[in-house]
């Protein structure tokens, strides 16, 4: 029985905050919807402490908003948060980008080739889920390989402030980043040219500022 321990209280709550916020950005908890730590908990599994928690962290990064002895509900799409998060996050990737280009391996850049390739046939069958998936296993390579821990903590606040629009977007009939731009930042990362990497970078990210317009 030694294989069985307690599960620690950090993860039950990164557990409830994955949940949660995945069901924000998915659209199955509406922007402006009440939210209620028992209702959730009993819906997940867990105590009201993890989800009261997770509710702490997803208020921080702008996802819920909560008044004190009131409510607390999903915040709704507003164009300058989502734009404001694309620059943050735009900004975090040009950098790490610059930084992991001369250290990637062949195996990164084949690694980036694959997900671009599961991107480009999810766009086809207009799989939402598996574009976004696989958009973010191509940058997360850059992420990784460059060893930043600031710029991958930053990503993963903001990103999901810029996913729940992209999803709205894409369900009213948008369209999702071209796979051609993610070629283009491959070819330069398998070039060693980090310079245009930076620049298609920043190509792909105006684009998601625009998209909030």
């Amino acid at each position: 029985m030694e294989a069985i321990r307690p599960v620690p209280r950090t993860l039950l709550r990164d557990r409830a905050y994955a949940a949660i916020r995945d069901a924000i950005v998915a659209g199955e908890i509406e922007p402006g919807a009440v939210v209620r730590d028992a209702e959730l908990a009993e819906r997940l599994g867990l105590s009201r402490a993890p989800v009261r928690e997770a509710f702490s962290r997803l208020v921080d990064e702008g996802l819920l908003e909560s008044k004190p002895q009131s409510y607390t509900r999903v915040t709704p799409l507003v164009a300058s948060d989502v734009r404001d998060a694309a620059a943050v996050v735009g900004a975090m990737h040009e950098l790490v980008t610059r930084v992991a280009v001369p250290r990637l391996s062949a195996a990164d850049i084949e690694a980036m080739r694959a997900a671009n390739q599961r991107f480009a046939a999810a766009v086809g069958t207009a799989d939402v889920d598996g574009a976004l998936r696989a958009d973010d296993a191509l940058h997360e390579v850059l992420v990784r390989v460059s060893g930043n821990r600031a710029a991958a903590a930053t990503v993963a606040r903001y990103t999901p402030l810029i996913r729940r629009l992209e999803r709205r977007r894409f369900g009213e009939g948008g369209s999702c980043r071209s796979a051609g731009l993610h070629e283009r930042l491959i070819e330069a990362c398998a070039a060693g040219d980090a310079a245009e990497a930076v620049r298609v970078t920043a190509e792909i990210w105006r684009g998601l500022e625009e998209l909030a317009d």
